[in-house]
């Protein structure tokens, strides 16, 4: 058996107590999406003694970088109660989940923040804020990992935008408007919230128009 297929079994096997769904969601999300193996390849998060991952899911991210050796503090946000319940009965004490709002609850201190597919879900006015607090939530030498649709993607864009929608209603959430940006706008944020970004495509293998922007503490 290969690494990369003995890190996947490894990821995958604590959501086997959550139900076929829940495994089979993680099993599908690590070996499709391209984030977890490039966050991996690229050492974005190696030596990270703190990790903060808002809006967390199911605790994919902790449950991969655990799989990988990582031996650092894991503390994910989420607000949907039954994706964090999920989250803890996989991983148990090897991470921390909180339920509640990115808006309101309290980022702690972090040297890696970690936003996959999470800003467009909420206002443009409140999206600042949430880079903003990231930014202070950093310790120094810290980065943030922001992972977004493109808004200037074309088709790309437009099919992961109708996917973001479905999965909405498949989840019970219902039909809500979302708030994209194009990449150019996403860095203007973060620059204003004090950091310098670079921009990495992240699609590969999937039809979307994702990008991961590495941004670091100015």
């Amino acid at each position: 058996m290969s690494p990369a297929h003995e890190l996947l079994n490894s990821a995958s096997r604590p959501y086997r107590a959550c139900g076929r769904f829940a495994y089979h969601f993680a099993r599908g999300k690590f070996r499709q999406d391209p984030v977890f193996a490039a966050i991996l390849a690229r050492g974005l998060l190696t030596g990270r003694s703190r990790i903060l991952d808002l809006g967390c899911g199911q605790g994919l991210l902790a449950a991969w970088l655990l799989a990988a050796g990582s031996h650092a503090e894991i503390r994910g946000i989420e607000r949907v109660r039954r994706y964090a319940l999920r989250a803890r009965r996989a991983l148990g004490d090897q991470a921390e989940f909180v339920i509640g709002d990115v808006r309101g609850t309290d980022f702690g201190r972090a040297d890696g923040v970690v936003i996959l597919d999470v800003l467009h879900y909420l206002e443009y006015a409140e999206q600042p804020g949430i880079l903003e607090r990231a930014r202070a939530a950093l310790r120094g030498g810290g980065v943030l990992l922001l992972r977004v649709g493109d808004a200037g993607g074309g088709w790309g864009f437009k099919i992961g935008k109708w996917m973001d929608q479905m999965t909405l209603l498949m989840t019970g959430q219902g039909l809500r408007q979302l708030h994209c940006r194009p990449a150019a706008e996403w860095r203007q944020l973060l620059a204003a919230a004090g950091f310098d970004s670079e921009t990495v495509p992240m699609s590969a293998g999937t039809p979307f128009a994702n990008v991961l922007m590495i941004a670091r503490p100015r």
